[in-house]
């Protein structure tokens, strides 16, 4: 509650106050904050007073607006670590977060001649294509494309569908101490299908990580194009 003739800016207690609601999980992370009139009745000021507040929980870093949405709660960002042996759930898990994985789409194809680069195989070898949501504390933070030589791994995809991972799947086949050997990252807006499965707006920017892991004789084991939620992650290189 606020009050008046105290000395301290309205703006300032009700910035204090929406900080108060958020530590106490009143406005959960990645959640909307009630419109810009609703707030203004609350607390009984105008729409500037309360503007000023919100700009000043943006500016900490723990409100984000964003435009034609509303205000929202800011995430704690995920360090993604990359390095050369790149593992999601162990990146989630060491940060004392819980990591989770859904399959959406396995099926066998002939590669492409982006796929057939990317694993080193000639254009119409078959292979196959696991795509996996992964989310962090119930909330998505990836679409991942991953493929795979079919001939090497021919009980990927049940075992993956039993496991639920692809260290395991991969280690099944006996390729499952695989290192990174390349990562390209780049920014784009998102197709449909994946704003949707990510539940964001199709005009915000995804990270597309792109990379190529291998077995202990350099040959390409998996060739992934993962995209990201670009502000609820932030990639760290190990050296």
């Amino acid at each position: 509650m606020i009050e008046r003739g105290t000395g301290i800016a309205l703006w300032r207690q009700i910035e204090q106050q929406l900080a108060e609601d958020v530590a106490a999980g009143v406005y959960p992370e990645g959640s909307r904050l009630p419109t810009e009139p609703e707030l203004a009745e609350r607390f009984g000021v105008n729409r500037h007073t309360l503007r000023r507040a919100v700009a000043g929980l943006v500016e900490q870093g723990l409100l984000r607006v964003e435009q034609g949405r509303g205000t929202f709660v800011q995430e704690h960002v995920v360090d993604y670590l990359i390095g050369k042996r790149t593992r999601f759930s162990e990146i989630i898990t060491k940060q004392h977060r819980n990591p989770a994985g859904r399959l959406l789409r396995a099926q066998e194809f002939e590669a492409d001649q982006t796929v057939a680069k990317g694993l080193k195989l000639k254009p119409g070898t078959p292979c196959i294509l696991l795509e996996t949501l992964n989310d962090v504390d119930g909330r998505p933070l990836s679409v991942s494309s991953n493929y795979f030589p079919a001939g090497r791994f021919p009980e990927l995809i049940p075992v993956y569908a039993e496991t639920r991972s692809i260290t395991k799947a991969l280690t099944h086949h006996g390729a499952g101490d695989y290192t990174r050997r390349t990562t390209k990252v780049m920014a784009r807006l998102p197709e449909a299908e994946d704003a949707k499965a990510l539940k964001q707006p199709a005009s915000k920017p995804v990270l597309v990580v792109e990379s190529i892991n291998v077995d202990q004789d350099g040959k390409p084991v998996q060739f992934c194009i993962a995209r990201f939620v670009a502000d609820r992650m932030q990639i760290v290189f190990e050296t």
